[in-house]
């Protein structure tokens, strides 16, 4: 991402956490502009001359955000039109980045949901075990990755591996992560779990063993990384006894 969008996003993320700050409704605010952003980021992602307008810096920033609300304006909530209209306010390096950093917003929103219900360090751990679940299993990683396979049948998949076992606000970010993959589904769930970490100030260090730790060796290794990197820790734990001994430690940095 360019200059121009990196500032332009860092603009819409002050004004998307003003919007959300604004509101004391444990949540629903942020849960439905997630939803919301994320249906107008596949909007502008599925009509190219669409996306291409909403960001075009030779036109006026009102003349971009008139189409903008024309065309959302009786779709989406008062409070994610806002957003919206900010967003398509500020000048992109290029359409696709104004489009990203929609769903970007989409997800801070729906972690700030989280937050707010005081789910966010499940939801950061809910994401990193679906990440291993899918990505242990090749071919259900290949079915959900499948670019030409009908967004409503991954989505379906998904429902059949986490109904009922994950919150509603994990369960709507990995259906995100199905709907456009960006890398491997894992990965990305892998992203959006540190993305929940750092929320929360901490940092995400996933740790293999060839045997499962007890809760007091847990503790005590997260306070020695803890110290090694100067913040709090987040230790995401993986067995794998085909590692002899010792522990393979791989902490996430952004």
């Amino acid at each position: 991402m360019h200059a121009a969008s990196r500032d332009a996003l860092a603009k819409c993320r002050e004004k998307l956490q003003g919007t959300l700050g604004a509101k004391s409704d444990g949540g629903a605010t942020g849960a439905k502009l997630g939803g919301e952003l994320f249906q107008v980021a596949e909007v502008l992602e599925g009509d190219r001359a669409l996306r291409v307008a909403v960001a075009d810096s030779s036109a006026p920033a009102s003349t971009r955000q008139d189409l903008a609300r024309s065309v959302f304006g009786w779709k989406i909530d008062d409070s994610t039109l806002d957003v919206l209209l900010d967003a398509v306010g500020h000048t992109w390096s290029n359409p696709r980045d104004l489009r990203d950093s929609l769903v970007d917003l989409s997800r801070l929103s729906l972690l700030a949901s989280a937050a707010a219900q005081g789910q966010l360090p499940a939801v950061e751990d809910e994401l990193f075990r679906l990440g291993r679940i899918i990505a242990g299993n090749p071919e259900l990683e290949q079915a959900l990755a499948d670019r030409q396979a009908p967004t409503k049948a991954k989505r379906a998949l998904l429902g059949e591996l986490v109904y009922g076992k994950v919150l509603a606000v994990t369960e709507a970010l990995a259906s995100q992560v199905i709907a456009r993959p960006e890398n491997r589904p894992a990965d990305d769930l892998d992203a959006l779990s540190q993305m929940a970490a750092e929320l929360q100030g901490t940092a995400v260090a996933d740790v293999t063993s060839a045997n499962e730790l007890s809760s007091e060796q847990v503790e005590s290794l997260k306070a020695r990384l803890g110290k090694i990197y100067g913040r709090s820790m987040t230790v995401h734990m993986n067995i794998d006894p085909k590692i002899m001994g010792g522990l393979v430690i791989r902490v996430a940095t952004r």
